[in-house]
This record gives structure tokens, sequence and C-alpha cells, in this order.
């Protein structure tokens, strides 16, 4: 029997126009943009649909958008391919919450609460510091960590063989980007992004996160969730909850947790929200696994058609 894994989008991934053709095509996704926007006071749904993209790209209204755009794919695909049977979840830094909420360790709406919280309480970090972050592509990981300690900034984000993501005060990025190039990096590449995040310039969202996620119940997960900061699953409600603080300033252990899964005997592995990104990494880590992905609804009906087979 082969394992199947869903994975969750994390941000970056947030473009406008995401979820509307599903609002518009199924009752199922129109009731979970409403309950959304019930839940958090605003329109959410809307900036979604239509943005502007400044509002989309705000830390607090993207993380909970790509939260909700997930799980409406998550609840469509389960409606659509009823005999659709996981066995693990993992997510890219937000999309953790949306893993955890898909095995029931959270409501949705204690989910998305605490999503928009954990956005806000970003944003008010990268305002209180000047940081930013590169993409290195094709540096192996000891020399990319020797760049970071040269220039005195962080590994964020280990994706795939060839893409690893450095993080820290502005200055310091540039000069890590310039170290990168002669120590052989095909590229160093500024992102486009609020702020420093998984590094300790985010430090001060911590203590918020802490507070917030204890006013909400954790339930022990119903399938394993594959925690970025560890690469291994989640095992008790009080790991779960230390490990979603570390995490904000953390690196994302991706291309491990991923490689952790395969060694389990996954083979098959399903991307569920907006973007393609999560996808792009596997093909990098390992190119004989199954990915299939569910974004709108063309990308839903064919991930249908594929699971049916």
């Amino acid at each position: 029997m082969s394992k199947t894994a869903l994975l969750f989008a994390g941000q970056g991934a947030q473009v406008v126009g995401m979820g509307r053709d599903l609002a518009e095509q199924f009752p199922t996704a129109r009731a979970l943009f409403d309950r959304a926007n019930a839940a958090l006071g605003y329109d959410l749904a809307g900036i979604c649909f239509n943005g502007p993209e400044a509002d989309l790209t705000k830390t607090e209204n993207a993380q909970p958008g790509i939260f909700l755009v997930s799980w409406v794919v998550f609840q469509l695909l389960k409606e659509r391919a009823p005999g659709l049977k996981f066995d693990a979840t993992a997510g890219l830094s937000l999309g953790e919450f949306t893993a955890l909420t898909a095995a029931g360790v959270m409501s949705f709406e204690d989910g998305l609460k605490v999503v928009r919280q954990r956005g806000r309480f970003m944003q008010e970090a990268c305002e209180a510091t000047r940081g930013g972050m590169a993409a290195i592509i094709g540096l192996d990981e000891a020399p990319t960590r020797e760049v970071c300690a040269e220039a005195g900034v962080e590994l964020a984000n280990l994706n795939c063989p060839g893409q690893l993501v450095i993080s820290g005060a502005a200055e310091k990025i540039a000069k890590a980007c310039e170290l990168a190039k002669t120590k052989g990096a095909k590229r160093a590449l500024p992102l486009p992004v609020a702020g420093a995040y998984h590094s300790r310039l985010m430090a001060g969202a911590q203590p918020k996160l802490r507070d917030a996620l204890a006013a909400i119940p954790l339930n022990l997960p119903g399938v394993p969730v594959i925690a970025n900061v560890t690469a291994q699953p989640h095992a008790t409600c009080g790991e779960i909850h230390q490990r979603l603080v570390e995490q904000v300033t953390a690196s994302v252990r991706w291309e491990e947790s991923m490689r952790y899964l395969l060694a389990q005997g996954f083979t098959r592995f399903i991307e569920l929200g907006p973007g393609t990104a999560l996808s792009g990494f596997m093909k990098r880590i390992d190119k004989t696994a199954q990915m299939l992905n569910v974004a709108d609804a063309a990308s839903l009906a064919a991930a249908v058609k594929a699971l049916s087979v």
C-alpha cells in the first residue's frame, strides 16, 4: 500500500484571485469563506479574491488567507474524492498550522484566528526591525552556513537541494549575497518580503504567539504531523505548542522533513493551497515521488481524476 502525505502551502504563495473560482463553483467553498469572514470579523475572502495586492501581501492577511484557501481545497478534495486516505501531514512555516488543523489538533476557526494573530505579531516584529531575506541558489548547505556565520545572518529555509534561504538584518543580507557568489552560488537573490522571517529578528513575536496558543485547546494529531523545527513528527500537545513558538525564529527544515516521509514509505504527496512551490521542491528532492497539487477548480479536477485511477 502506498502512503499519502498532505502538504500545505506557506507564505509567499499568495496571489490575488486565489479561491475565487472555488467559491463561485462550490457551495462548500462559499460557506467556508463566509465562516472565515464571520470568525475574523472582516472580509478576508474579498481580499483573497480581489486584492488589492498590497493588502493581500500584508503578513496579517497573507497568512490567514493562505491558511483559508488551503483549508478550502482540503475540504473540497475530501468531498470530491471520498475514498482519499492520508497518513501524515506537513506544512511550510505557516502551513504547519494548516497541517495540524487537518490532523485534528485545532478547530478550523481556532487555526484561522491564531494564524491571523501570528501574522500580525510577525508584522509588528518586521516593523520593529530592518530585516530581509535572500534565496541562495546552487550552493550547498555547508558553504551557505559559512556565509551566514561570516555575514552575521541565519539560515531560514532548507527547502531542497540547491535552494536555501537566508534571513537577517537588511544590510547584512546584502553582504551575505556577495559572499555567497564568491563561494560559488549560481544566484543570490534578495526576496520581496517584509522582514527577516525565521531569524532572531522575529523573537518579539514569540511571547505573544505563546499566549495566543495557550488560549486555544489542542488535541493529539490523528495522523503524524511533521514539525518544521525538528523534521520529526509532533509527539505531545505541549510539544506542539513549544515547536510552533520556536518555529518563528528557527530554520524550516523542509528537505529533511520530506526525506523523513520518504524513508517512512510515503510515495504520494498532495500539495494543498495556492502555488506549486512544494511540488517544485519535491522534484529536486525525489523525482520518483508522485506529486499532485490542488489550488483551484482545474487542479482539483485533475487531482480527483488522478486519485480515482
